[in-house]
């Protein structure tokens, strides 16, 4: 029993957070978290639309050391262990852009350093219990890029479904122009031709 509840802690307590943000053309939008040295930090991405799906992300530490830094990404993945305790900052920068603006949508993953509970095994268990900890640790990265990729799906297709619906009423709109010329043309053309079979007379 305190095995189960032990894997339920691990699949349940690690946070994780979704968000979709919108960044201006020439803009940087920038987020927190205090972190304990030893915390593991998962950042996951995708640009869902705007421009050429590219933004460029930065992770620096409390002492202003660049953790990550890469340009005009369209997804990616990092994860880090913290190295001291204190603010850590993920930036998603659009200043490439002088127009068009970029949504993003992104997951934070932090998982906590395990400590072993006081009085516990130091044996064959505890060798297994850390095997038993790591597998479930992948499980639940694994669970959450999929959550992550399902949600991107969803947002790529409304964004595709948006496009699709606009387009057609463009379709639309065009037909019915088309239609409009085609019918005053034609009436333009009666009348032009009629005036050569009007019989005119002569005072």
């Amino acid at each position: 029993m305190t095995s189960f509840t032990w894997i339920l802690s691990i699949l349940l307590v690690t946070p994780a957070a979704s968000y979709f943000i919108h960044v201006d053309a020439n803009e940087e939008q920038c987020f927190f978290d205090r972190l304990t040295s030893g915390t593991k930090m998962g950042l996951m991405f995708e640009v869902a639309e705007g421009g050429f799906l590219d933004i460029d992300v930065k992770i620096t530490g409390p002492d202003n050391k660049e953790i990550y830094k890469g340009e005009r990404e369209s997804s990616g993945k990092f994860t880090f262990s913290a190295h001291m305790d204190g603010i850590y900052t993920y930036c998603f920068g659009n200043k490439m852009s002088t127009m068009t603006p970029k949504a993003v949508m992104f997951t934070v993953e932090v998982t906590e350093p395990h400590q072993s509970a006081p009085g516990a095994a130091t044996s064959q268990d505890a060798a297994d219990n850390a095997k038993l900890e790591e597998m479930v640790r992948e499980l639940s990265s694994a669970l959450m890029s999929v959550k992550h990729e399902q949600e991107y799906m969803e947002v790529r297709e409304r964004v595709h479904r948006n496009i699709n619906e606009n387009t057609n009423s463009r379709v639309v709109l065009w037909a019915a122009f088309e239609a409009f010329v085609l019918v005053g043309m034609t009436v333009g053309q009666i009348f032009y031709l009629k005036r050569f079979f009007e019989v005119r007379t002569m005072v």
